[in-house]
């Protein structure tokens, strides 16, 4: 790590406070609870509403398990934030929609949360060259790609996992 230790230190805090908060209920100064994996998953609907995307689709964007994904959605829906479709051709493809309430919610949502926590960390930003932010960009892109990839790769006791068929007779 040497030279590049406190920035690898700063990125493993941030990690560790995010898995924190993951899955935990908050109002995030909104009239509904919703765990930060919940918010994303809207974000991304609002996001991608134009494009229509599958929830297989958004699912790869956000860089979650196609499960967790449908499992944020059917709380979504539950809370009526979120609408289920299927296209008329294909039963397999389901989309979602914001409703009015998740536009809303979300609004408020970024509101409280701009001012609590982006605003200071956006002003800092504000200070660093575009082409520094990209590079930034890129490498968080790769440490998440590599994490996920060394994660499946190993298995609980750091062993390659690697399949082995066994002929059946």
């Amino acid at each position: 790590m040497e030279k590049h230790r406190s920035l690898v230190e700063k990125i493993i805090k941030y990690g560790n406070a995010y898995a924190f908060c993951y899955n935990k209920q908050k109002s995030y100064g909104t009239n509904e609870t919703f765990s930060a994996s919940q918010i994303q998953t809207l974000e991304y609907i609002l996001e991608a509403e134009d494009s229509d995307q599958t929830m297989s689709q958004m699912a790869v964007r956000l860089g979650v398990s196609k499960s967790t994904f449908s499992k944020n959605v059917k709380s979504l829906v539950e809370k009526g934030l979120l609408e289920k479709f299927y296209c008329n051709d294909n039963r397999k493809n389901i989309y979602v929609k914001p409703t009015q309430k998740g536009r809303e919610t979300y609004n408020q949502y970024t509101q409280y949360v701009y001012e609590l926590a982006f605003k200071d960390m956006f002003d800092i930003a504000d200070e660093i060259p575009a082409d520094s932010i990209e590079k930034f960009e890129q490498m968080l892109d790769l440490f998440s790609e590599r994490l996920i990839w060394f994660t499946k790769k190993l298995d609980d006791d750091g062993q390659e996992n690697k399949k082995v068929f066994t002929k059946i007779e």
